[in-house]
């Protein structure tokens, strides 16, 4: 017998957040807001979530800030 498991986070987008200067590569762009949370599966389907959490980030760089 075997089981298929996963752990980790995923994000999904949620659209186009605010136009803001970036800190990190100082580029003025529309940032990306983005839902993060951790989660387990067992044979891909989803069994937990947790961490739930919220951000914005440089569509650039990468660098986020909390929405």
């Amino acid at each position: 017998m075997f089981f298929i498991f996963g752990f980790g986070p995923k994000q999904e987008e949620l659209g186009p957040g605010l136009t803001r200067t970036c800190v990190n590569c100082g580029n003025t762009a529309v940032w990306r807001r983005i839902r993060e949370s951790k989660r387990f599966t067992l044979f891909f389907i989803p069994i937990a979530r947790w961490g739930k959490r919220e951000f914005e980030a440089c569509p650039i760089c990468g660098y986020a800030v909390p929405a």
